[in-house]
């Protein structure tokens, strides 16, 4: 019998909050959960309607996992600083099997549903600057959506896993040291202001072969720590065929003058695709970046319009 009336108030607590679309995290009890996961089990199953999962100041300090059947989900923070998940895994951690957990593995957040976004939120990975990859965001699903969200960390912050996906940051803040953005994803980066914390390269881009685009930045603001003198490329190719275009972006003078590297591998000069069009500030050097880079011209940043590079999905349109 117990086991009876715990199947219908569990069914009658799925049918309320799908009807409602909503649900509310708070840490003081206050919502519908405490717990972020706990809110993320608690979607339908491969929902076509959007879910908003509204989170409350605080910091949770959860490893979150949205799973590939749990779509549509929308994370919308209370405060931008004062919303905060975080967690401090990183690469050389163990697991129970004596293992390391690996890159992907120690990411605060893992995304596999398709049609996530958030906004108004941190995303943080607190493990430290010593203790080399530590993701903060680690995400596949395609037609992820971010805005006014932060990114902290130092190693491998932002991983726009999935080749083939399609991700859009707006209105965002990134940090970082060493390839901090970085993945096989197609991306698009609108307005969003990147910190260079300690040298090396801002973007280690592995596009696949078959995708025409990688990573386009857009009207964004590239700058470096207050009072270092760490310089950075703006990208290397982590994988041969990676694609990186930096779109009227103002670049500190902590972007070295020749603004991109091979990765010690001049193979990847003929495939790797490095490009700028009408930058500004001081980093911007165009007479004196590497041989194989590109400076757009008029016609070809043509092609560089949202609705082509995110093949026709419009992210600012509301479900």
């Amino acid at each position: 019998m117990k086991k009876v009336l715990t199947l219908i108030i569990c069914l009658i607590l799925g049918a309320t909050l799908h009807a409602q679309k909503r649900i509310v995290v708070a840490q003081d009890g206050s919502g519908d959960f405490t717990t972020l996961q706990k809110a993320v089990n608690a979607v339908p199953d491969k929902s076509d309607a959007t879910t908003t999962i509204f989170i409350k100041k605080g910091i949770y300090k959860e490893k979150l996992m949205i799973p590939a059947n749990k779509q549509n989900i929308h994370f919308q923070g209370e405060d931008l600083v004062g919303t905060v998940l975080t967690y401090d895994d990183y690469h050389a951690k163990k697991d129970s099997a004596g293992n390391d957990i690996g890159t992907t593995g120690s990411a605060s957040i893992h995304v596999y549903g398709n049609g996530f976004s958030a906004e108004n939120m941190t995303f943080e990975n607190s493990a430290g600057p010593r203790v080399g990859q530590a993701v903060a965001v680690w995400t596949r699903g395609d037609w992820a959506s971010f805005k006014n969200c932060r990114f902290i960390g130092n190693i491998d912050t932002l991983y726009t896993e999935g080749g083939g996906s399609h991700q859009y940051f707006k209105d965002c803040y990134i940090e970082g040291t060493g390839d901090f953005i970085f993945g096989a994803a197609t991306a698009w980066f609108q307005n969003c202001t990147i910190l260079c914390k300690t040298g090396g390269a801002l973007t280690a881009a592995s596009t696949l072969q078959s995708e025409k685009f990688g990573y386009v930045f857009k009207d964004c603001k590239i700058m470096g720590s207050p009072g270092t003198t760490a310089k950075y490329v703006l990208g290397r190719p982590w994988r041969p065929y990676a694609k990186t275009v930096f779109i009227n972006c103002e670049l500190g003078d902590e972007i070295k003058p020749d603004g991109w590297d091979n990765w010690a591998n001049v193979a990847n000069e003929a495939t790797a695709y490095y490009a700028e069009y009408k930058n500004k500030g001081p980093g911007f050097s165009p007479t004196t970046r590497v041989k194989w880079a590109h400076q757009l011209t008029d016609d070809e940043v043509k092609e560089y319009t949202i609705a082509n590079v995110l093949k026709g999905w419009d992210p600012e349109k509301k479900k």
